[in-house]
C-alpha cells in the first residue's frame, strides 16, 4: 500500500472521515485524476458505517413521510450497486405480514391526511395504503433484477411457520443485503488503487485557510507523530463528527448542524428456517427487520433515540433490548428473552437537522454545503444513507469539479469495486470453482471468503495446497494467511478491526482465541503502520 508522498506536495483534496461517505468521495475523486488524502482518526468503518442495519434499501417507511426523491434515488441505486459488488451484496425478499391493527408511525404526513378523509381508521395503516406503497416501491427507481411484491398466504407456508396464528396475510417484496464494513474497506481499496493516500489511525487536530489553501495538521494516534499536509480543498465527511469538525477543527461560522440518532441492534442465534427477511410494524407504528444474518444468527433492528455527543461511544441499552425483543414476541410463535441475545451493536446516524420534531421524523436524506467564504473552499457533507453513498459522492463532485476546471465526469456506475468482477447471479459458480481449486476448503469457508474477497479469494490462499500452508489457525477458519492479507491490503490493524469489521468471525470465535489473534498482529511490521502522511 502507498504511503502520503513526503514531498510538500499539495492535494486537490483532503477528506476528514473513512466512514463511506468520505471512502466514497476519495474514490470518485481519484478515479477523475484528483490528487486526495483521506485521513480516519480510528479504523475505517469504525463508526456508523460499520454498524447499520445492513440493507440497501429504497426505505418503504420514508414513504409516508413523503420523501419520494429519496426513496427513488435508493430504489435506482440498488441494481445498480448490486451488479459492482456481487460479494459483499446479493438480493433479499422481505416478508411483511399484515394485520388490522397496524398504525402510522407517529404524525406522518400520509396519517395526517388519511385522519382527515378516513377518521374511522384512528390512525391505522389500511392493506390498500400498504399495497399502494410496495406499488410505487416496485416502480419508483425501476427494476431489471429484483423481482416484483407479491401477495403471501401465510398459513402452512414457511414464512407464516414462526409467526403467530393471528398473521394470515402478508407482503413480500425485494430489497438487497449489504455488508458495510467491508463496502468502506472496497472503496477506500480502490480509491488507493486510482492514486489516493489513506490513512487510517491518523487523527485531524486544525485545519486553518492560508491563502488559497488548507493547511491541515494531523496526528498519527499509533506513534504519535505529527505533521501537516496542504490541500486546495477540504471534504468533511466526519459523519457524527462533521459538526465538531466545523467548530472545533476548522472554526467557521456555521448555522449547519447535525442531528444525532442512535439505532441499535440485537443479535440471536438463528429463529427460522428460511433466507427471507420479515418487516415488522408494531403497536407504536415503528417498524424493525429480522434478518438472516451469517448463516446461524438472526439480526434484529432498529431503534431510534437520540444520542447528544459523539465522543460517547453509542450501545444497545438494556431498554433498547428489552424494546426489540418486545416488539419481536408480538410476531414469534415462540418468545425470545434476553438470554437469547447474543451480541448487540449501536450506531449513531447523523441526520441533517432540518427541525423535525422526533428522531424517526428527521430526514434520512443527505444535504452538502460549500462554503469558500473565507478562502479556499470546504465541503460540509450531512446525512446520507448507505444505499446513496455513491449517488452522494457524484453529487459532491458535482459541487467540488467547479474549482477544479477540467476535471472529468460521472464513472462510478456499475464499475466493480475489488473482487466484485462476476455477474450478480455467479456468486454460487465462483464458491464451486474455488473449492474445487482447493479442495481443503470446507463449505462455510469457502462461502466465506467468496463472500469477502470475491474473485481476490484465489489471491489470498494463492499457492497453498493445503490448511497447513495458511499458516497459523485463529478458530472459524480464519488463518494467518488471511489476517496478513488483511493487514497488507485491507487496513487492519487490531484483533477488532478484523473479526468485527473485516468479518463477522467474533460472534464464533473465543475469547481467547481473539486474544491470540492480537498477539500475532502486534508482531506484524504492517499492523503497526497507520500510512499518516510523512
Amino acid at each position: 500500500m502507498s504511503q502520503a508522498n513526503s514531498s510538500p506536495k499539495t492535494y486537490d483534496l483532503f477528506v476528514v472521515g473513512g466512514g463511506i461517505n468520505g471512502c466514497g468521495i476519495a474514490r470518485d475523486a481519484a478515479g477523475r485524476g484528483m490528487s486526495v488524502a483521506l485521513a480516519e482518526m480510528n479504523d475505517l468503518a469504525s463508526a456508523t458505517s460499520s454498524a447499520s442495519t445492513k440493507l440497501f434499501h429504497g426505505g418503504l417507511r420514508y414513504l409516508e413521510y413523503f420523501e419520494i426523491n429519496l426513496v427513488r434515488h435508493a430504489l435506482a441505486e440498488r441494481e445498480v450497486l448490486l451488479s459492482a459488488m456481487p460479494h459483499i451484496s446479493w438480493p433479499m425478499r422481505f416478508v411483511l405480514p399484515y394485520h388490522k391493527d397496524m398504525r402510522f408511525e407517529g404524525d406522518t404526513p400520509t396519517s395526517r391526511i388519511l385522519n382527515v378523509i378516513m377518521p374511522w381508521m384512528k390512525g391505522r395503516r389500511p392493506a390498500w395504503l400498504i399495497r399502494f406503497g410496495l406499488l410505487l416501491y416496485d416502480n419508483l427507481g425501476g427494476r431489471k433484477i429484483l423481482p416484483a411484491t407479491k401477495t403471501l398466504a401465510l398459513k402452512g407456508s414457511v414464512e407464516g411457520a414462526p409467526l403467530e396464528g393471528r398473521f394470515e396475510k402478508a407482503y413480500e417484496y425485494s430489497d438487497c443485503w449489504i455488508e458495510d464494513s467491508r463496502l468502506v474497506v472496497l472503496n477506500a481499496r480502490d480509491a488507493e488503487a486510482r492514486g489516493a493516500d489513506i490513512m487510517v489511525r491518523t487523527k485531524v487536530t486544525s485545519a486553518a485557510r492560508v491563502e488559497d489553501h488548507w493547511e491541515i495538521t494531523v496526528e498519527d494516534t499509533q506513534g504519535g507523530g505529527v505533521k501537516s499536509i496542504k490541500a486546495r480543498m477540504l471534504i468533511n465527511a466526519g459523519g457524527p463528527w462533521v459538526g465538531d469538525i466545523i467548530q472545533q477543527k476548522v472554526r467557521i461560522n456555521s448555522t449547519e448542524g447535525v442531528r444525532l440518532v442512535r439505532g441499535s441492534h440485537i443479535v440471536t442465534k438463528r429463529l427460522y428456517d428460511h433466507d427471507k427477511c420479515y418487516f415488522f410494524q408494531g403497536t407504536d407504528g415503528r417498524i424493525i427487520f429480522a434478518i438472516p444474518y451469517e448463516t446461524d444468527f438472526t439480526l434484529i433492528g432498529t431503534t431510534d433515540a437520540e444520542h447528544h455527543d459523539p465522543s460517547v461511544k453509542p450501545e444497545c441499552t438494556a431498554e433498547e433490548q428489552a424494546y426489540l425483543i418486545n416488539f419481536i414476541n408480538q410476531y414469534l410463535k415462540k418468545d425470545i428473552g434476553p438470554d437469547d441475545v447474543v451480541w448487540t451493536y449501536s450506531g449513531v446516524r447523523p441526520l441533517y437537522d432540518d427541525g423535525a420534531s422526533s428522531a424517526t421524523a428527521a430526514t434520512r436524506d443527505y444535504t452538502l454545503k460549500v462554503d469558500d467564504t473565507g478562502g479556499a473552499p470546504i465541503l460540509n457533507v450531512f446525512g446520507g444513507k448507505i444505499t446513496t453513498y455513491r449517488k452522494l459522492a457524484e453529487d459532491a463532485m458535482d459541487k467540488i469539479v467547479p474549482f477544479f476546471p477540467g476535471t472529468s465526469g460521472h464513472w462510478t456506475a456499475g464499475v466493480a469495486l475489488p473482487g466484485g468482477d462476476f455477474a450478480v447471479d455467479g456468486f454460487d459458480g465462483l464458491v464451486t470453482r474455488l473449492r474445487g481449486d482447493f479442495p481443503f476448503l470446507s463449505a462455510f469457508w469457502g462461502r466465506r471468503l467468496v463472500r469477502a474477497y470475491g474473485t481476490e479469494a484465489w489471491d489470498v490462499l494463492a499457492g497453498a495446497t493445503d490448511e497447513a500452508d495458511l499458516g497459523q489457525s485463529f478458530g472459524a477458519s480464519l488463518s494467518a494467511r488471511e489476517v496478513l492479507w488483511l493487514i497488507n491490503n485491507e487496513y487492519a490493524r487490531t484483533a477488532e478491526d478484523i473479526v468485527w469489521r473485516r468479518n463477522k468471525l467474533g460472534l464464533r470465535l473465543k475469547t481467547e482465541e481473539i486474544a491470540a489473534l492480537d498477539e500475532f498482529m502486534s508482531t506484524q511490521p504492517g499492523a503497526q503502520d497507520s500510512k499518516a502522511a510523512e
